[in-house]
């Protein structure tokens, strides 16, 4: 490592050193979520309820096919990372080309699955003869189109992996500018609807993916790709998939709660209460992707001083970005609570559909605001190179608190009791988030690092 980075890492202020590494990182994960809502927004003002309830229904087929990106994508950004630390190119450059022929195969596999048996999958989902239409039109065009978004948020990872933070942020923001600009020209201006939606965020993934191999192919880039390397080997493919495997199995389980939540939404609730999840996810994901990413700004600092035994700058990093993101997801409680009915009108005019989902927002994220620290210790442990406390918490949210709560508070309180699944399970996590905690800082005490 650079000796700059290594001083800057040790001495610098932490607010200095976070706000350098979590601004591409930020950039980078919001990016990555405003793709979809501002898709949601778009077609909620201007195509109608029952098309941002069709779009919906895609959560889990999109899901799905992304967890399969983060299986290539997050195992090739480490594995590229550790192979450069130990100054083995050759290697590195070996990883990108088995990547690049895995995420090929991947995709095809997955594209064509999820296309053949796409009317019978959405029918199991939740939907209805009014809602399917539109989600096959989305689908039927964004499907096999992800081929684009596995090469451009794969390898935008593995880009900012290999020391090219900024040229990272700047390749995903060309793609959502693209994104922005092309969305009301298509729906509005071609009055394309929900497939001209689609065509744009193609369209913009192209462009994405297009700079991303672009810079690939470059002669002056650390790590490129080699025709020699576009062949499979057993080692290189299980080193990528033995990282990838933890965000895949989280992607997984969050597209198998998908299926649950729409469905117990359709039963108590008909397509509107599918359309207001819809409105809920796009909400809160945007404040979770900035939680995300000013983690994965705080994981660099936090690694490198708690290797070097300096556990002061690392609890107090992580003090810091806790406190950081309690703010933002208290700002996101206040507007759901106090203004809900502004923040849906920002996705439909449709009075009942307004009706639903700011009476959904509101219970839905009643415990919102724990939600920030619980997202910050996962990626803290995995920072310290305790990926199963990580994976854990992340799991324990989705499969071991959420599942059941969507499965029993129906029973009792009808469609306001699939909302309040969500809470509760973040209350639950979020104290298990913090007594991991609580354990972890106990041993920092007994060794008296702290």
């Amino acid at each position: 490592m650079d000796h700059k980075i290594t001083y800057q890492l040790a001495n610098e202020k932490i607010p200095r050193l976070l706000l350098h590494y979590a601004i591409p990182a930020v950039v980078g994960t919001m990016v990555n979520a405003l793709y979809s809502v501002v898709d949601r927004i778009y077609i909620g003002q201007g195509v109608g309820a029952m098309a941002l309830s069709g779009l919906a229904l895609t959560f889990p087929i999109l899901l799905f096919l992304q967890a399969f990106g983060m299986l290539v994508g997050a195992g090739t950004a480490a594995r590229v990372s550790i192979h450069l630390g130990k100054k083995e190119n050759d290697v590195a450059e070996n990883v990108l080309g088995n990547a690049l022929i895995l995420t090929l195969i991947l995709s095809v596999i997955t594209i064509t699955v999820s296309l053949v048996f796409m009317k019978e999958l959405l029918i199991w989902f939740g939907g209805s003869e009014q809602t399917i239409p539109y989600a096959e039109e989305y689908l039927y065009i964004t499907v096999p189109g992800n081929i684009l978004a596995g090469l451009s948020f794969s390898y935008n990872a593995v880009m900012r992996a290999s020391g090219y933070p900024r040229k990272a942020m700047i390749t995903m923001l060309i793609g959502a500018f693209t994104n922005v600009i092309l969305d009301p020209v298509f729906i509005f201006g071609l009055n394309m609807g929900i497939r001209g939606a689609a065509i744009a965020t193609i369209i913009s993934m192209a462009v994405s993916a297009a700079f991303v191999m672009h810079h690939f192919i470059q002669k002056d880039s650390i790590v490129r790709f080699h025709r020699k390397y576009f062949t499979l080997k057993p080692k290189i493919v299980i080193a990528i998939v033995s990282i990838g495997m933890s965000p895949f199995a989280m992607q997984l389980a969050g597209s198998m709660v998908n299926v649950l939540m729409i469905n117990a939404l359709k039963n108590y609730g008909g397509d509107y209460a599918v359309g207001a999840n819809g409105i809920i996810t796009s909400f809160a994901m945007l404040l979770v992707m900035f939680i995300l990413g000013l983690s994965q700004g705080m994981q660099p600092i936090v690694g490198f001083n708690y290797g070097a035994g300096n556990i002061h700058r690392v609890m107090e990093t992580l003090w810091l970005v806790i406190r950081i993101a309690t703010v933002a997801t208290g700002v996101g409680f206040i507007c759901s609570w106090f203004f809900p009915d502004l923040v849906v009108r920002a996705f439909t005019n449709d009075p009942l559909m307004l009706s639903i989902s700011a009476n959904a927002l509101r219970l839905s994220l009643m415990a919102f605001l724990v939600v920030g620290s619980q997202v910050v210790i996962a990626q803290f442990f995995q920072s310290i190179g305790i990926a199963w406390k990580s994976m854990v918490q992340s799991l324990s949210r989705q499969c071991l608190f959420l599942i059941p709560a969507i499965l029993i508070l129906p029973d009792y309180f009808g469609l306001d009791g699939v909302w309040l699944a969500a809470p509760l399970s973040d209350l639950l996590a979020a104290v298990t988030a913090w007594m991991f905690l609580w354990h972890q800082i106990k041993k920092f005490k007994k060794q008296t690092l702290l």
